[in-house]
């Protein structure tokens, strides 16, 4: 009964049995990823180098953005790599580095998306003191305590996971180093147990932003509504209902892929569920935030036709 340190690899489940789906599976990813790269790329860059876009709102989306750009590099290389070779190896190292930087990324990603709540409730219900919450030292201070909120959440659990004895093989159903699936491959009773607190804390925690994000939610609805200008409710709605979408569709993922019951689990289900929460929301997370934004929509465009311009400048400059 090997312990896990002791253990050379894991083996990931294969998205597929047959070559042509294999490489199938390796577009596909490769599509998402590079969608993923250019929408969190063009955001970065946009609020980076916009005057305009230097504001508490967009300096979250930059950090939100990068905390996309990190799940997307963490899970979808190796999966692509390994559609492309016809092979599902990976090693103890690099699934621990693999479990400890998607643990860091949707915890820090979690936390920024209940800062940018917070963002909201208090430009749309304390409009008069937003200057003073939301300073650029407060908006620092709060987006360092993500980061680190999630490197400690990360640092726990992968600690504490790659601790235990592993007795059930090395087989992983699914195609990253999940730590639920790890799990299963344990069958210590006290490891578990102390990994079970550790989840439940985290719930509890979790939990809590959830219940802080609708509460303020509930808030800002009431104060919109309250609004008698049809158009500034408009603009109000606007703002908050691409950070809404996205805070949906990450917990709404996140909790059915980790919390459904077992016996409705299946092999199938399980690698769809997992897909829907790692890979598909740092794609579709820009798209959503440019969709109603109008400012970035702004930026954006008079980034790329000055480098359009620019590039044009370049190739007849010797003309």
């Amino acid at each position: 009964m090997p312990n896990s340190s002791s253990m050379a690899q894991f083996l990931l489940l294969a998205l597929a049995d047959r070559r042509e789906l294999q490489l199938l599976h390796f577009w596909l990813f490769l599509g998402i990823s590079l969608a993923a790269l250019l929408g969190n790329g063009l955001i970065l860059s946009a609020v980076a180098c916009d005057q305009h876009l230097h504001t508490p709102r967009d300096f979250f989306l930059l950090h939100l953005s990068l905390t996309d750009l990190g799940c997307i590099c963490t899970t979808v290389p190796k999966a692509m790599h390994n559609s492309l070779w016809d092979t599902t190896t990976i090693s103890y190292t690099g699934c621990a580095a693999q479990a400890f930087f998607l643990l860091f990324f949707f915890g820090a990603e979690f936390f920024l998306l209940t800062t940018m709540c917070y963002d909201r409730y208090v430009a749309i219900c304390k409009p008069l003191h937003y200057g003073t919450l939301l300073g650029s030292r407060a908006c620092a201070h709060m987006a360092a305590a993500a980061w680190a909120s999630g490197f400690l959440y990360a640092l726990l659990h992968t600690a504490n996971t790659f601790s235990l004895p592993l007795y059930q093989g090395n087989g992983l159903g699914q195609f990253f180093c999940e730590i639920p699936q790890i799990l299963k491959l344990s069958c210590s009773h006290s490891s578990y147990l102390r990994e079970l607190g550790l989840i439940v804390v985290s719930a509890c925690l979790g939990f809590g932003c959830f219940i802080f994000i609708v509460f303020s939610y509930v808030q800002i609805f009431r104060a919109v509504l309250r609004i008698p200008s049809e158009e500034e409710r408009h603009k109000a709605f606007s703002t908050c209902l691409p950070h809404l979408a996205v805070v949906s569709l990450f917990v709404t993922t996140g909790i059915f892929s980790n919390l459904k019951p077992s016996s409705i689990s299946s092999p199938s289900l399980d690698l769809t569920m997992s897909v829907l929460y790692s890979v598909v929301p740092p794609a579709l997370n820009p798209l959503i935030y440019s969709l109603r934004n109008q400012e970035l929509k702004d930026a954006l465009r008079k980034m790329m036709t000055g480098c359009f311009s620019g590039a044009i400048k370049y190739l007849f400059s010797g003309v």
